[in-house]
């Protein structure tokens, strides 16, 4: 049997809040570093550079998942967030493209695009989204308005779920070890691929990690020229699922104006709970999002690079190709 995760990754429940390495809030000396950054004042900002480096090595080597809560946001206009929402990305690790355009910032908003749009993403409807991870290292967001109702963060520790699986399930763990056929994402109109494989829990030299989108698995399935999903692969995912919806394992917070959360995608599943919205355009709900290539990132089984494009450690990697 594969032997159980022993890391400061591994997590369940309400745990993660009470984790030094979890929160960081901002005092008033960095957030007039914060704005003087963001309005060209000045391009030095050692405290913000040592607490960003800081938190590039916790999400490697702590829990996975970080919040720094406190900027300024709401007196700033949306082009100084998106500066300083880059900036401070940029110390953390590479922007990489969240489109076939090369578009490194993505509005995490509902647009209202309706579900035949083939711009449609799951980002960016009021929908409930299921626990997935994203195309890179480490996924950020910066709220800056938040839902009048729902719209709540969820993240549970993929290390955790392995442990669960192992324990519980051996004869499932197999399988979600083994590659998973997925399609190409429908935004994703730079990759010539039509499907590429790989697994959900991996390791890589004895180092986890764990891969999830399971609506790209389920387009394969659907896709007549790609073998199905067996009987045994979707009671897996299914299995996988329901741990991930059980609270004992998951985590709920909501994001408020202000907080930048970075996750280990490597570490950490994620989703947003659906969301009604305020009448007012202005009021509604609306996160900025980076993918992040890391420096401190780890190696990763050779069946990745068909989405990542590289799997060696530190190497850039992930994101979507452009046009």
């Amino acid at each position: 049997m594969q032997q159980a995760i022993e890391h400061p990754s591994v997590w369940t429940g309400d745990e993660l809040l009470s984790r030094q390495d979890w929160l960081y809030t901002l005092d008033q000396q960095d957030i007039d570093e914060v704005e003087a950054m963001a309005s060209h004042q000045c391009e030095d900002f050692p405290r913000m550079d040592k607490l960003l480096r800081q938190i590039q090595y916790d999400l490697e080597n702590g829990s996975g998942a970080v919040m720094i809560r406190g900027f300024p946001v709401q007196q700033m206009e949306e082009e100084a967030c998106k500066r300083l929402f880059i900036g401070s990305g940029t110390v953390v690790g590479t922007p990489i493209s969240q489109s076939a355009d090369g578009d490194l910032i993505f509005s995490v908003r509902d647009e209202g695009f309706g579900k035949d749009d083939p711009r449609t993403r799951g980002p960016n409807t009021n929908k409930k989204l299921s626990f997935h991870t994203d195309r890179c290292d480490v996924i950020a967001f910066l709220c800056l308005k938040q839902a009048k109702n729902g719209g709540e963060n969820q993240v549970v520790s993929s290390p955790a779920l392995y442990n669960a699986v192992r324990d519980r399930r051996p004869d499932l763990l197999e399988v979600l070890m083994s590659p998973f056929y997925y399609k190409r994402h429908n935004v994703d109109q730079g990759n010539h691929s039509p499907y590429c494989q790989q697994p959900i829990f991996s390791f890589c030299h004895g180092v986890f990690a764990a891969n999830i989108l399971r609506v790209l698995i389920e387009r394969a399935h659907a896709d007549p020229s790609i073998p199905n999903l067996s009987d045994l692969q979707i009671e897996a995912l299914d299995y996988l699922e329901n741990l991930s919806d059980d609270p004992a394992f998951h985590v709920t917070f909501s994001q408020q104006p202000g907080d930048m959360l970075f996750l280990n995608n490597w570490v950490t599943f994620h989703r947003r709970t659906a969301f009604e919205d305020h009448d007012d355009i202005a009021e509604r709900r609306h996160l900025l999002r980076l993918w992040l290539s890391v420096p401190n990132s780890r190696e990763l089984d050779p069946l990745f690079v068909g989405n990542y494009g590289a799997t060696g450690a530190g190497m850039i990697r992930g994101g979507m190709r452009k046009r």
